[in-house]
């Protein structure tokens, strides 16, 4: 199994991402209240919140579906892994924007995880795709 991977090292490297996703996708979704209670947020952001959570859950699926049950593996996956690092990336850009330049929605309660979270996923996507870029660029 580790051969789809290129090795045990790219293999952790994909679990401890999607892992990072699925417990995002996991607390928005199903853990609603305790997610917008740990950030300082009203209730009425549930809704977003949870569209937030359900693009993690969609691409956890899909991570699951490429990793281990396509019959492919990770052979010209390229777009998938692409866009997760752009989604990633993104959010990391959006972090940094939100947390140091903007600030609207700041409270006592504001941490940098919104920073640290997609940029640790960011590296880790990044890695993915130049690891795997031998299976998933063909």
């Amino acid at each position: 199994m580790f051969e789809k991977f290129n090795g045990i090292i790219y293999f952790v490297v994909f679990i401890i991402h999607f892992i990072g996703f699925a417990y995002y996708g996991f607390r928005c979704v199903f853990q609603t209240k305790s997610f917008l209670s740990q950030y300082g947020m009203d209730d009425t952001g549930a809704i977003m919140t949870r569209f937030f959570g359900s693009i993690f859950i969609g691409s956890t699926v899909m991570a699951i579906y490429i990793g281990f049950i396509r019959p492919n593996g990770l052979e010209a996956t390229w777009g998938f892994f692409n866009l997760i690092f752009l989604q990633n990336l993104s959010a990391f850009l959006v972090g940094v924007y939100s947390n140091k330049i903007n600030k609207l929605g700041h409270t006592d309660k504001t941490s940098d995880e919104g920073i640290y979270a997609p940029l640790v996923l960011t590296i880790l996507s990044a890695v993915l795709c130049y690891g795997l870029a031998d299976k998933i660029y063909i």
